[in-house]
């Protein structure tokens, strides 16, 4: 089953008397790339909440939020005043050696000294943890059903492309049986008009000549480009039903697809099959577009 790497997810919870909101947001990456934005009071489980990302969306570029309401108080702070009077006195006592001026905001800005604020946090309840867990398993699960609905339209797609392909090479057989005929008439005709030019050439070796011809359309001959361009075709449709998503996989097959395609293009030396091929390569490119964002 293909899945996109395109996916969004929500859930929320209210324990302990708050309420919890968590998002998943994902994009297509090589690999996966996980930034993620967690409360002070829940980062002891930001080990558990990537491992749980990594096993149910396994690749893409990933944004995890937990955010609480306004109202949620998730530490307390306090102010340190013995260590605040300590600061207040020695600049004051600085202040009238140097006989400077002391600012109106000298209080506020003894606040921000180190260790004069002291904060305290919440530990985490094991209890209110679990409703969290379950939300964040929530969302992940509704991002993951988000990648699979989007899947089915990628899916659908790329099926209809192949059989663009598929349909485009059954058009080359009609040429491919004149442009053998073509090649024949025009050897022959190059053959009579050096012969008719080249007195003493009467003896010319019909029989070497045929073997000529024949080795040179042998190697012109399409046939088995044709074969393994329909294979790999009819596999990559097999690994689209597959109950994997395989997007690694089938840029693979998409390759050897591609191969054929040059091949038979560069062998094929005829304007008409040049033309169906550039058709070919044109679907081929729209399915790499679209496999660039298949997990």
């Amino acid at each position: 089953m293909i899945k996109s790497m395109t996916a969004y997810g929500k859930a929320t919870a209210e324990p302990g008397g708050r309420t919890v909101t968590v998002e998943v947001r994902s994009l297509n990456s090589k690999q996966l790339d996980i930034s993620t934005r967690i409360p002070q009071v829940y980062r002891e489980k930001e080990l558990e909440i990537r491992s749980e990302i990594n096993r149910v969306l396994e690749r893409g570029k990933v944004d995890f939020t937990i955010s609480l309401d306004s109202e949620a108080d998730t530490s307390t702070s306090s102010v340190n005043k013995e260590l605040a009077k300590k600061y207040y006195l020695e600049i004051m006592d600085l202040a009238a050696e140097f006989n400077a001026p002391v600012g109106d905001d000298l209080i506020v800005s003894i606040l921000r000294f180190p260790d004069v604020m002291k904060t305290e946090r919440e530990d985490l309840n094991e209890d209110e943890w679990s409703v969290v867990k379950k939300a964040v398993e929530e969302a992940l699960s509704k991002a993951d059903a988000f990648r699979a609905s989007e899947g089915v339209l990628l899916e659908n797609d790329m099926r209809m492309r192949i059989g663009i392909i598929l349909g485009l090479l059954d058009k080359v057989e009609p040429y491919e049986i004149l442009r053998i005929q073509n090649l024949r008439e025009r050897f022959e005709r190059n053959q009579s008009e050096f012969v008719n030019n080249r007195p003493g050439m009467e003896k010319f070796d019909e029989n070497r000549f045929e073997q000529e011809i024949f080795w040179y359309i042998e190697k012109l001959d399409i046939t088995e480009e044709k074969i393994r361009l329909r294979k790999h075709c009819d596999y990559f449709i097999d690994t689209l039903k597959s109950n994997e998503s395989n997007g690694r996989k089938l840029g693979f097959v998409t390759q050897e697809i591609g191969r054929e395609i040059n091949t038979l293009g560069s062998k094929a030396s005829d304007a008409e099959i040049q033309k169906i091929v550039v058709q070919m390569k044109d679907e081929l490119e729209k399915i790499k577009e679209q496999l660039m964002n298949i997990l």
